[in-house]
């Protein structure tokens, strides 16, 4: 049995519009990389990035204190981590961090855990940042693709998504609060109406059969939500001057990314992402608003290296 086991694990992007809590893929835009240690006393973490290094705390430090007792892990653990997602911009940081601990940890000590086990125990590590257990960033940070959760009782679907497939993500340069979250969360209605669930449960149908079809713009055209980006959009500046220019340069869909505040446009190899970027990047000006763009495709999920 090893003495260290290091894993990276890919950010993420949750929801995909109308698959709320549901939906989920994997970006190859940035990674968090954990590096698990049997040495020291308890559970111990280090890392040169601001994040919380107590244990219950932290994500990656939640999975493993969790890990420890379900399986009787007596043994001491150091953890270093290496954050590369940045936090609080919708793209799966804690979730990234948790993914890769779970893998980590499941290597380590030669657990064999299967993959809906895996999530089960990295989505405890969202509690640290979101306060709840959602299972949509680290479904996608664990299995890599574009993946689907039910959680009672939990199911998680891995689709390999079309080769061509190409995001454009654009994080606004803004500050978020500790709490986004569930600041995010609290401005989603309580009660939705018949005719509206029933258009964003079709719009998720047809993005599901999108991934199962290779087809790029089928899922592009599905990326509608009616329900949540209505009631979160407001806390994005420039969000409709945004999407507006991301749509009229090519993109086929765009949305939030997960609970904010960046906003991922889909589009495919045969366009022209970097025009796209730059679209996004003058409707942020218009709010006065600078943000970082980044191209990218669907990554692969945790792995040991």
């Amino acid at each position: 049995m090893a003495e260290s086991v290091t894993v990276r694990a890919p950010c993420s992007t949750a929801n995909l519009g109308p698959g709320f809590d549901v939906f989920g893929l994997a970006l190859d835009a940035y990674y968090d990389e954990i590096r698990l240690r049997k040495e020291g006393k308890g559970i111990t973490i280090q890392s040169s990035s601001p994040i919380p290094l107590q244990p219950e705390k932290n994500s990656a430090g939640l999975v493993v204190r969790e890990m420890s007792k379900k399986f009787k892990i007596k043994s001491a653990i150091t953890m270093k981590i290496k954050k590369g997602v940045p936090a609080g911009f919708g793209i799966g940081s804690s979730a990234a961090s948790a993914a890769a601990a779970a893998v980590a940890f499941n290597s380590l000590f030669e657990l064999n855990l299967d993959s809906n086990t895996l999530v089960q125990f990295a989505g405890i590590g969202e509690m640290a940042s979101a306060g709840s257990i959602h299972y949509d960033n680290v479904a996608a940070s664990v299995l890599g693709g574009f993946v689907i959760v039910r959680t009672n009782p939990l199911d998680v679907i891995s689709i390999d998504p079309p080769k061509d497939l190409v995001l454009c993500v654009a994080i606004p340069k803004i500050t978020v609060p500790q709490n986004k979250t569930k600041v995010s969360r609290s401005v989603l209605p309580q009660q939705i109406k018949l005719s509206d669930h029933v258009e964003n449960l079709a719009n998720a149908a047809v993005i599901t059969a999108g991934f199962m079809k290779k087809d790029v713009n089928l899922i592009g055209r599905s990326i509608r939500d009616i329900i949540v980006e209505p009631a979160r959009k407001h806390l994005i500046p420039g969000f409709n001057k945004v999407k507006t220019n991301a749509l009229a340069a090519g993109a086929s869909g765009v949305t939030i990314s997960g609970a904010g505040p960046s906003i991922i446009a889909f589009t495919s190899k045969s366009a022209d992402p970097r025009k796209i970027c730059k679209a996004m990047e003058r409707g942020f000006a218009f709010a006065k608003t600078k943000c970082t763009t980044i191209v990218c495709k669907p990554s692969k999920g945790a792995s040991v290296i």
